[in-house]
């Protein structure tokens, strides 16, 4: 079961003193706040279910799943046992760090070791809010084309992981993955490139073992 929760856009101006406010909370608590962002379509809830799986025996996880309108996605989420929550943003493409804070009490900070923000669907918004997270990554999946970096470059400057998403279609795309690669670099030379298939699992442990890494980190 999971709970439908709408959250208002923060009143606050200083969006980014508010993250800052909402990351120290975090961890104080010890709880570290995942960030994901792509496109509709790129396969952002298959990925995160990927990533359930793997890790759900390491980690308490709790999921905050945001939409425009709809449940789908936390009805999904939520049969894989971990507690999940659905954000309803009232017609707003993106969360700020007030709205993610609303969405975080609501779901319960307490016997939390990961909180999962699965932000709304486009390569624009999202990217302009610091939600407090403590790891951006941003989903591309090979269908949108390996230029997507040089043409939504802020997504892709704030994002710490890359995941190349859909690596079992390369042979039906026009898509090179090492200039998607090089793309990647071009607007963020520090950014961390993962392929996986997440329907198939291939390359998803590797980025997991990343993921649990910066956990166990922001912990310590």
């Amino acid at each position: 079961m999971y709970k439908v929760i709408e959250v208002k856009q923060s009143i606050f101006e200083d969006n980014n003193k508010d993250a800052d406010l909402l990351r120290q909370e975090c961890k104080e608590k010890g709880v570290f706040l995942l960030n994901i962002m792509s496109s509709p379509g790129s396969g952002k809830t298959t990925t995160l279910s990927r990533t359930i799986e793997t890790i759900k025996d390491e980690v308490n996880i709790g999921v905050m799943e945001a939409d425009i309108d709809s449940d789908v996605d936390a009805h999904t989420i939520s049969q894989y046992g971990v507690r999940t929550i659905q954000l309803h943003t009232g017609g707003m493409c993106h969360l700020d760090a007030d709205m993610t804070r609303q969405g975080l009490h609501e779901l319960g900070m307490e016997n939390l070791d990961l909180a999962v923000l699965e932000n709304v669907g486009n390569l624009v918004c999202p990217a302009e809010f610091d939600t407090g997270s403590s790891l951006n990554i941003a989903i591309l999946s090979v269908p949108e084309g390996d230029d997507k970096p040089l043409k939504y470059p802020l997504m892709f400057e704030v994002c710490d992981v890359v995941l190349i998403n859909k690596v079992d279609v390369l042979p039906y795309f026009d898509f090179d993955i090492e200039k998607c690669k090089e793309n990647i670099h071009y607007r963020n030379k520090n950014a961390k490139v993962f392929e996986i298939c997440a329907k198939s699992g291939e390359g998803v442990k590797p980025w997991c073992d990343y993921l649990l890494t910066r956990i166990r980190e922001w912990k310590e």
